[in-house]
């Protein structure tokens, strides 16, 4: 099985092929789902679609961006001005009327060279076949290493995760525990609410304290939720031991155990398990934060 991965990693590459050098870099983001943007020259033919498909092979969440920056040591990287067009902007320019007296300076060549199309780098134009493909070989390469860097990310999830998985563990057992005196403490309290009301009047008999006291802490009963979260933290460490693309589950899982960590916090007469449902709450915060960076 494969480890659990982190949707968080950096990778980086680079290669050399016929004069030129180039450099691929990938980082690695949370996300909803696979989301990739790549920026490449343009002469590199089919660089978006390679690696799209290579990073949908490998990957199944997380929002990537990858660029790819080409440094070409010949000649054909000069710029060069485009004389035809730099003439038919002089002559625009000389049929421009102009105000008596304007003061307008006369155009200077290094603002012509700032006009779109002027001064142009024929890199589309020059680009040898090497150029355009050289590149997408090394593809397969940056993205395992990026699948490295977010597994090596991941054991380190993991290890956080089930220290959270642990803490939440103690706490529902501590709630179990002081869960167990709330009948007895419903009874005593409903008992002394009874000897208020009634003051002078007839006691109530004890059979019918007992009967409405064993109702409120059937109420108060939180046996299931408490069960539920167990159950909860087993699956949760069976998803961690499985590996792979388990974040969505375990997400819903995090869900799930607020909502009993809720219940058990409404259900509670207790002020020491009204502090225990706090905590807990504060755990499984914790935990969910953290879930959101798996894969």
């Amino acid at each position: 099985m494969s480890g659990v991965a982190s949707m968080t990693g950096f990778a980086r590459v680079e290669g050399a092929h016929d004069g030129a050098r180039w450099t691929w870099e990938i980082r690695s983001v949370n996300g909803r789902g696979l989301d990739i943007r790549v920026r490449a020259p343009g002469y590199v033919d089919q660089a978006d679609r390679v690696l799209r498909q290579a990073a949908a092979a490998r990957l199944k969440r997380g929002s990537l961006q990858a660029n790819l920056t080409v440094e070409r040591a010949d000649a054909a990287v000069s710029p060069r001005i485009d004389q035809a067009a730099l003439t038919v902007l002089l002559q625009d320019l000389a049929n421009v009327p102009l105000p008596d007296g304007a003061a307008v300076a006369p155009a200077r060549l290094d603002g012509l060279l700032q006009v779109k199309g002027i001064l142009q780098l024929p890199e589309a134009d020059d680009a040898a076949d090497g150029y355009r493909t050289a590149p997408l070989a090394d593809i397969p390469t940056v993205l395992d290493a990026l699948v490295a860097a977010r597994l090596e990310e991941g054991a380190r999830l993991v290890a956080a995760l089930a220290q959270n998985l642990d803490e939440i563990e103690v706490l529902a057992a501590r709630a179990k525990t002081v869960a167990a005196a709330q009948p007895e403490a419903l009874a005593a309290k409903y008992r002394e609410a009874i000897a208020r009301l009634v003051a002078d009047a007839a006691p109530l008999p004890e059979e019918r304290i007992v009967q409405e006291a064993a109702a409120m802490a059937v109420k108060a009963d939180v046996t299931e939720e408490l069960d539920r979260i167990a159950a909860h933290v087993a699956q949760a460490r069976e998803l961690l031991a499985e590996g792979g693309p388990v974040g969505r589950r375990l997400d819903f899982l995090a869900q799930e155990f607020n909502r009993e960590a809720n219940t058990l916090g409404a259900k509670s007469t207790l002020l020491e398990l009204t502090r225990i449902s706090m905590d807990l709450k504060a755990a499984i915060d914790a935990f969910r934060e953290q879930v959101q960076n798996v894969e």
